[in-house]
């Protein structure tokens, strides 16, 4: 992981001893104000061109100067740890001035890169290059990207460009891209609530169902129990119907005697009234 250090003196102090010490010190600069690819592939490039890469990155002030007003997108010190954090950046540094070559001098690396859309001839700092006696070495690929152009895609509301030699199968995945909202698995995602069907754990009803225990109307049918009637009609009967005791009176009478004569005419008269079919209160009356 790459240093920030913006204490150019101290920098020139620490690349001086890695000079002194036989390594290869690489150096380029740039804007780097919205990291592309191209970006990317540049600084890998030059970091295999020697040992320790140096990133001297243009100042917020420095690229209004140079871009105008809008710019640029992302601060230096956001710019300066997106640099850093690329693998194979050793340094990284900021500058004021128009160009780097003041810097230059004062590092005095033994390579310095740029992209491919520069050449010895157009690089600003070529007499300084040539004082310090460096290397001059064009890296990184041929410039398709550029943050301008990045830029306007975006404000464009454009898409990335068909990548070259897609043909008829990058466009038809294209087009399988652009209507994959239409297969979005939103459709199937109901199907959770299949699970969340928890109505048959709460059908609780089948617990509450108690009347089968309340059925106690079979144990309230007392009837049986209270059929007194039937106990209490029998005393009635036998007290009337009962005969008398067996005593004196079970004994015939004689028939002379005056209870006896008296009897007789009692019987007399009763059969008397039931062969005539009346009562004694009917015949009385």
């Amino acid at each position: 992981m790459g240093q920030l250090v913006r204490d150019h003196e101290e920098l020139a102090r620490r690349l001086r001893g890695l000079r002194d010490g036989g390594k290869k010190v690489v150096f380029t600069n740039g804007c780097f104000d919205l990291l592309h690819v191209g970006h990317v592939r540049c600084l890998q490039d030059a970091a295999r061109r020697g040992e320790f890469l140096v990133v001297a990155l243009n100042s917020d002030a420095s690229i209004r100067r140079l871009k105008g007003p809008e710019r640029p997108l992302q601060s230096e010190d956001e710019r300066a740890e997106l640099l850093c954090a690329l693998n194979g950046v050793a340094y990284v540094t900021i500058f004021d001035e128009e160009t780097c070559g003041p810097l230059l001098r004062l590092l005095r690396p033994q390579v310095v890169a740029k992209g491919t859309d520069y050449t010895l001839a157009t690089l600003p700092e070529r007499d300084v290059v040539a004082e310090i006696g460096a290397e001059f070495i064009a890296v990184g690929d041929p410039k398709d990207h550029s943050t301008i152009d990045l830029i306007a895609r975006i404000k464009e509301g454009r898409g990335a460009p068909l990548r070259k030699g897609a043909g008829k199968s990058g466009a038809r995945s294209a087009r399988k891209t652009a209507t994959a909202p239409k297969v979005t698995p939103t459709s199937k995602a109901p199907t959770p609530q299949k699970a969340a069907i928890a109505p048959k754990a709460t059908i609780a009803p089948k617990a509450t169902v108690a009347p089968k225990a309340t059925v106690a109307p079979k144990a309230t049918v007392a009837p049986k129990a209270t059929v007194a009637p039937r106990t209490a009609a029998k005393p009635a009967p036998t007290k009337s119907a009962r005969p008398a005791p067996r005593g004196a009176a079970d004994k015939p009478l004689p028939a002379k005697s005056p209870a006896g004569k008296a009897l007789a005419a009692r019987a007399g008269a009763t059969n008397g009234v039931k062969r005539n079919g009346k009562s004694a209160s009917e015949a009385h009356a």
